[in-house]
This record gives C-alpha cells, sequence and structure tokens, in this order.
C-alpha cells in the first residue's frame, strides 16, 4: 500500500515536488490542489506525462480559506504546502484538523514560530507539521546538522546560497525563479543570527562578502537575507558560535538591489499617488516581474555550508557543496528540483511515519544522514570534504 500526498499550490515548486512524490515516495495518488483548476490539472497533466502513469490528481482549494482547505485534506497521509509563507500558519491549522502531516516551504521565520506554537495541538492529532523544508531555508539547514554532526566540536556554521540564471548579463544578474513575494520578503527587514553563542538580529543587505565558486561561476557576492537560517540559531544558541546566512549574487546586484530598497520600493506601508493608495512593493513586483521574465534562460542553484569546528584534535572545515543546473530531461529548473525535492523528501518522511508528532523545527525533525541517503537517489549532485585549517 502507497501513500496519498496532497500538493497545495500547483506552480513552480508545487509541480516539482508532485513529481519527485511521485517517482519516489511510493505515492498512490499525489493531489494537486490550487485555487484555479486549469493551472493544476495542467500540473498533474505534466507529472503524469513525465511519469508514463495517471498516479497525480488536480484538484481546487482556496488557500486562504482554513475550513476548505482542511476538507481537502481529510483522507491524505501527508501534505506540503508551495504557497506563498503568510498562508501557512492556517494550512498547519487546516492539516492538523484533517489529521494530515503538513510541511512547506516557509521563508519567514516569525510565522514559522507561530507554527511552531501548534505542537500540542499536532501532538493531539498524532500528525507532524515542519515548517521551512525548501532550499534556503530548508536543505541548508539540514546539511549544516549534517556537517556538525561529522565533528567533534562544531563552532561557526556559514550557509551561503543563491539561484542565479546561467546567462549573469540579464538585468541585474537575475530572472524570476521563485515568487517575487518571497524574495522581497528575504530582501526587506531583519535577519535572525547566531554571534558569539547568542541570537541577534541583524539588518539585511549588510556584510557584503566576495567568494570564489567552482566554474561556470567564479566570483561571486555574497549579503545578508533573511530567513535562511529559519529557527536553528534559536536551536543552536550556547552549542555553536557563529550561525549566519547569506544570499549569493553575481556582482554588482547588490549595489542596485540596495538603492532600490534604500529608496523605499520595496517598503509595504502604504502611498499616495494620484489619489490610490499603493503599495511600493507591489509597484516593485509589478515592474520586476517583467523586467525577470526569461522563462527560456536556464538557471543554476549553487549552495555551500561551511561548519568548522575541531575533529580528533584538529581545527578543520566540514563543506557541503550543491552547483545544480535545469535538468533538460524534466524541464525542471534548478531552482524547482532544490526547493521541491528536498521538501519532497520531508514529505516521504512524514508519511512513512519518521519524523516525530508535534510541531518540530527542521533541524530537530529529519534525521540529517536519513536525509542525505535520501537526496543520494535523486540526481542533486552533493559534494562533501573534511580540510584543515
Amino acid at each position: 500500500m502507497g501513500f496519498r500526498y496532497a500538493i497545495i499550490g500547483a506552480g513552480m515548486q508545487g509541480t516539482a515536488a508532485a513529481y519527485d512524490l511521485a517517482r519516489l515516495g511510493d505515492a498512490d495518488e499525489v493531489r494537486l490542489l490550487d485555487i484555479d483548476m486549469r493551472a493544476a490539472q495542467a500540473a498533474a497533466d505534466r507529472v503524469n506525462a513525465l511519469l508514463g502513469r495517471g498516479v497525480a490528481k488536480a484538484g481546487v482549494v482556496n488557500a486562504s480559506d482554513k475550513s476548505s482547505a482542511s476538507q481537502v485534506l481529510e483522507g491524505m497521509h501527508a501534505c506540503l504546502s508551495a504557497v506563498p509563507y503568510f498562508l501557512n500558519l492556517d494550512l498547519s491549522r487546516a492539516a492538523i484538523d484533517a489529521g494530515c502531516h503538513f510541511n512547506d516551504l516557509g521563508g519567514n521565520t516569525q510565522v514559522v514560530l507561530q507554527q511552531l506554537g501548534l505542537d500540542k495541538e499536532a501532538k493531539a492529532a498524532k500528525v507532524s507539521v515542519v515548517p521551512d523544508c525548501g532550499v534556503a531555508p530548508g536543505m541548508a539547514n539540514t546539511l549544516a546538522v549534517y556537517g556538525m554532526r561529522a565533528l567533534d566540536r562544531a563552532e561557526h556554521v556559514h550557509l551561503r546560497c543563491g539561484g542565479l540564471p546561467q546567462n549573469r548579463d540579464l538585468p541585474l544578474g537575475y530572472r524570476t525563479l521563485f515568487s517575487m513575494e518571497g524574495l522581497t520578503n528575504e530582501y526587506f527587514g531583519k535577519a535572525v543570527i547566531l554571534r558569539e553563542g547568542r541570537v541577534q538580529e541583524v539588518d539585511t543587505f549588510e556584510e557584503l562578502e566576495t567568494l570564489e565558486l567552482p566554474a561556470p561561476l567564479g566570483e561571486v557576492e555574497a549579503f545578508i537575507t533573511s530567513g535562511g537560517t529559519s529557527t536553528c540559531p534559536y536551536t543552536f544558541e550556547g552549542q555553536v558560535q557563529t550561525y549566519d546566512y547569506k544570499t549569493i549574487r553575481y556582482p554588482g546586484h547588490y549595489e542596485k538591489m540596495k538603492l532600490f530598497k534604500d529608496l523605499g520600493f520595496i517598503d509595504t506601508d502604504l502611498v499616495e499617488v494620484k489619489g490610490h493608495a499603493l503599495r511600493p512593493r507591489d509597484v516593485f513586483h509589478a515592474l520586476m516581474s517583467k523586467v525577470w521574465n526569461h522563462p527560456e534562460e536556464p538557471d543554476l542553484l549553487v549552495l555551500r555550508v561551511d561548519v568548522e569546528g575541531i575533529k580528533d584534535g584538529r581545527r578543520v572545515r566540514h563543506r557541503s557543496l550543491v552547483l545544480d543546473k535545469q535538468d533538460p530531461k524534466t524541464g525542471f529548473s534548478a531552482m524547482e528540483r532544490t526547493t521541491a525535492y528536498p521538501a519532497a523528501i520531508v514529505t516521504a518522511l512524514q508519511a512513512q511515519g519518521r519524523v516525530p508528532p508535534g510541531a518540530v523545527p527542521l533541524e530537530k525533525a529529519v534525521d540529517a544522514e536519513d536525509f542525505v541517503r535520501e537526496l543520494g537517489k535523486r540526481d542533486i549532485m552533493l559534494e562533501t570534504s573534511l580540510s584543515e585549517l
């Protein structure tokens, strides 16, 4: 007997997650749910065509309606949310009411902390709720735990991640790879990190640094953004000295985007324009969605996780490196694959009963070694190394 999975949101990442679960999740059914039935049906048709069997089914759900969501999740073993982060708290409640395991792609730590407040309800329903399961937050944090376990004592953890077009000559060296709402959420506000063993909040778009990465990337820049550390600074406070996250971009992106940010183009406070109250961020989204709309341009995803500490009395660095490119066979982008497949792994582990009940942070919910073994079944290459410092 296989499992019945639900995916809420039939967009880019949702479709890729459905494909992964149908292929490797021992699925009897993968139900793709969206407010737009045509989008859900197109996604289901694509998955079925890729696999040559009718495992994916389309359905309608209003993700902002808790009771509607709870109804469609009845009878499902596990659900993955691939909709914007601000919908995930009520969707967590809906899944608990339906007796269905739940995880999401997350991206906003304040929402995640509210989800973790549902621990008592989730335990009573004997289901697990695991937020922030994409690439970063998500796989990056699991690989951090993997690196920490490889050392006798971990001291400093540095996560660096970026989704980029392979063509670096596009405007600002970028193209749309996931929702604009998610992107500007990362670019704005405060980031939670560990410094000197204590949780701190720091401004985004600070601490610009230069990195040298494997070809075809070479020299890139990285800077503080929010969400990538998820709950790990709280979990590992007092255990490691440093835990931080920076987004990787091509040189020059930081300077141009920081200007937009400093001038208020990503603000959320309403401004009046010719008698209309507008949110600058909405205008920015509308404009940049056109500028960055280059679906024909292949992408890549780079993730580097460095854990520094002590092993056998020596100071060492454990490095995990993922460099993924768009898949010409399936058409899934690197961002879709590296975001959706890790979340699908968690979804399958939940359905299999390998995640404890309750609302649990990813770094506590999923065994890092199990995750790496499951990742090895996908065609996402993970390189690890241990070197002396």
